[in-house]
């Protein structure tokens, strides 16, 4: 990293000073920016009404990850005394302060389309979820009654707390359901009790039809009305829902573990007690119950979010799967199209022998992923099978491939990283599960993540060893690939094949290869190859040569990368970026930042791929990665980032960058002041990338060649002057 520079507009020079902190956006704020974001789907006019039901859930699932990890980092760093400012000058308690005015502001937001938008369009369409339960139809208490008992009422545990039965300890992110009970031979002292809402039930119930209408009711609600059958010898003074945040950032300290899966496992079961860090109650909570819940769980009143509905809107996503309202969603590409260089009556050693082959999913299917390991497994003519996995679906049929090939006699090493944060205890079951079937097992590196995604078969021909390929951009997840947008290319260019060994033997044995033919590899040299790629294009636009960066990721927020691209802006060169996410970088700053637009592109699927061009004075350069220009990446993570060189594969991938350049349906634009403006279509076609894809897919046609849209050209104007 470079040393910190001056909080200075130039240096003595008169060189504009690229590291200002005037320059940046704080991390957290940018990251709450892209949850509004998604937000704005789910009151968008054009969003069909089950999709803004699983916009609004999302908001509140991103919300709770924010709290667990980057809230509680925050918390963390103010205890601990640290007041190092970020990249926007912000110190830990800035950050803080700033960060729960904008949530509590967001989480308003979020009710308020809940009660004003989607609430009044499910009745429209005939579904009502039940906000008060003393007001059902008899008939329809009767059924809810029925159900507590026969269902509901033999998993619940009620707590009482007493002299002798201490206050319980509430585990993170459960909804919990607070009372103040009386025992009826006493009418002055009040007692806290609670019970949990399980969670091995459904937590939404649809009452059988008797008006006409569809009523859905919320376990809690039941629960809330027969939770006198729970407390018998007391009278129920109040009670209402409540749900705790904690602090679920694991802290290990690898040096002092001797085993790293054992070190896990210890900390995942803390994961449930960490600090109280946000407590979610409903409008018209008791105040007295209140002040107890404050006081036990330790929270400052700042840290208590009420909301005007149902706590944990995540269950909206279940209500997605209500049957018969398909026409009230978005039509998805499922099956996805075949791979058209990959057919399924076809060997796929063949297939890729006959080129690199490059994947886009979600719209092309992630089978050939899956096909290519269990060929692999398989086949009598292969010898060694190496793989990395960060994340992998419930029932991996990757997974059982892997074990299937170590079972024929295979030689199968895996790396599989422990530390990808909350998959820990899924990726031990797995690592255990491989051991066993006889692969080598390697449990990540020391003081790395590996996010790396790349995959080696070595196969025996006729004329020799030959290694087969496949990098990618997102998981060897069959599960998400079916949600994520991301590319993967098929390779058995030997160039490939000699690096892709290189890099499981460092993995394995932190051997490093002399010279590299086409891999870069973070924490090692990814950073400096990214700063010379972009110093690259600025020395061809001061020499007046063709000069555009193109670069489509997660999130940016690396300062000298940021740096460097606000020099090549300087220096003329136009780039555009398109990040879902987090983006560090401000736009429209005069001699900063004036020639750099940055778009977000929120939609059906999550965008997730990164891909990078570079203009190169006029011979264009394609690169796709594991990684995202972010600090953590690219000096803490094990990751990779590999050349696009076949013709019709840049092709490709130029499409996806140049349709998403032209959205103007789901993407979102940063203006001056850092805010996003959703794109208008101003009497243009509308076009939306994602949907564009999937037809394109679908009907197995050519993505049209439209090179000739290179231009770097306005869009768009708003009254923000963009």
């Amino acid at each position: 990293m470079a040393a910190k520079k001056k909080n200075t507009t130039t240096n003595e020079s008169g060189i504009p000073n690229f590291y200002n902190d005037e320059y940046y956006i704080n991390r957290e704020l940018s990251w709450l920016a892209f949850n509004s974001r998604c937000l704005s789907e789910a009151k968008d006019k054009a969003t069909p009404l089950f999709e803004k039901l699983k916009f609004l859930s999302i908001t509140s699932s991103n919300l709770d990850e924010f709290f667990m990890v980057r809230v509680a980092s925050l918390k963390d760093m103010i205890n601990a005394g640290y007041k190092k400012p970020d990249i926007a000058g912000m110190s830990p308690k800035q950050q803080l302060d700033e960060v729960t005015d904008a949530v509590h502001d967001f989480v308003v937001e979020q009710y308020k389309i809940y009660n004003r938008l989607l609430l009044p369009e499910l009745s429209a369409n005939g579904v009502e979820i039940v906000k008060d339960y003393k007001k059902l139809a008899p008939e329809e208490a009767d059924y809810i009654d029925r159900y507590f008992d026969d269902f509901v009422y033999p998993v619940l545990t009620p707590m009482a707390v007493d002299s002798s039965r201490p206050f319980p300890l509430i585990r993170n992110k459960t909804l919990n359901i607070g009372a103040l009970v009386k025992g009826k031979d006493n009418d002055d002292e009040m007692e806290f009790a609670m019970v949990q809402v399980p969670s091995v039930l459904p937590r939404i119930m649809e009452i059988p039809e008797i008006s006409g209408v569809r009523k859905i009711i919320l376990l809690e609600q039941i629960i809330e009305r027969n939770i006198h059958k729970l407390f018998l010898n007391y009278d129920i003074v109040c009670c209402h829902p409540f749900r705790v945040g904690r602090n679920a950032d694991l802290s290990i300290d690898e040096d002092e573990a001797e085993d790293l899966l054992k070190e896990i496992e210890k900390q995942l079961k803390r994961r449930q007690w960490g600090q109280a860090i946000r407590l979610e109650i409903e409008k018209g909570f008791d105040k007295r119950l209140l002040k107890l819940l404050v006081d036990e769980l330790k929270v400052e009143q700042r840290e208590v979010y009420t909301v005007d509905g149902p706590l944990d809107l995540t269950f909206l996503m279940k209500m997605y799967g209500i049957e018969g309202f398909d026409y009230l969603k978005e039509h998805g590409y499922n099956p996805p199209a075949p791979v058209i260089q990959l057919p399924a009556d076809r060997d796929i050693f063949e297939c890729i022998r006959e080129g690199d082959i490059l994947m886009h999913h979600p719209y092309e299917s992630f089978d050939p992923v899956v096909r290519f390991v269990e060929t692999a497994a398989s086949d009598p003519a292969v010898l060694a099978i190496k793989q990395t996995l960060y994340r992998v679906s419930g029932n991996s049929p990757i997974i059982a491939a892997l074990a299937k090939a170590a079972d024929n006699g295979k030689q199968v090493s895996v790396l599989v990283e422990l530390k990808a944060r909350f998959d820990e205890e899924n990726n031990i079951v797995w690592a255990k599960m491989l051991e066993k079937a006889g692969c080598h097992v390697i449990y990540g590196l020391k003081g790395l993540k590996t996010h790396s995604k790349i995959t080696l078969v070595v196969r025996k021909e006729e004329d020799g060893i030959r290694r087969y390929v496949h990098l990618a951009t997102g998981n060897y997840n069959d599960s998400t690939a079916k949600l994520y947008t991301d590319v993967g290319m098929f390779t058995c260019a030997e160039a490939y094949g000699e690096d892709a060994t290189a890099v499981f033997n460092m993995l394995s044995g932190y051997s490093e290869p002399v010279v590299w033919n086409k891999l870069t590899l973070a924490p090692l040299w990814l950073k400096d190859r990214i700063l010379d790629l972009i110093k690259r294009e600025a020395d061809h636009a001061r020499n007046g040569e063709p000069a555009h960066i193109v670069a489509k990721m997660n999130s940016i927020c690396h300062k000298d990368v940021i740096a460097a691209l606000y020099e090549a802006s300087n220096a003329g060169v136009k780039i555009d970026l398109i990040v879902r996410g987090i983006c560090c970088l401000r736009t429209g700053i005069p001699g900063i930042s004036d020639n750099i637009r940055v778009r977000s592109i929120v939609g059906n699927f999550l965008e997730h791929s990164r891909i990078f061009y570079f203009e190169n004075g006029g011979s264009p350069e394609y690169y796709a990665s594991s990684a995202d220009w972010m600090p953590r990446n690219l000096e803490r993570r094990v990751e990779i980032m590999f050349p696009v060189e076949n013709p019709a594969l840049r092709e490709k991938l130029w499409h996806i960058l140049d349709c998403e350049l032209r959205d103007n349906v789901k993407a979102h634009v940063m203006n001056e002041k850092g805010e996003y403006i959703k794109v208008t279509k101003r009497g243009a076609d509308p076009l939306n990338s994602q949907k564009l894809f999937g037809n394109e897919a679908t009907e197995l046609g050519k993505p049209k060649n439209i090179t000739e849209s290179r231009v770097f050209e306005p869009e768009y104007r708003d009254d923000h002057g963009l």
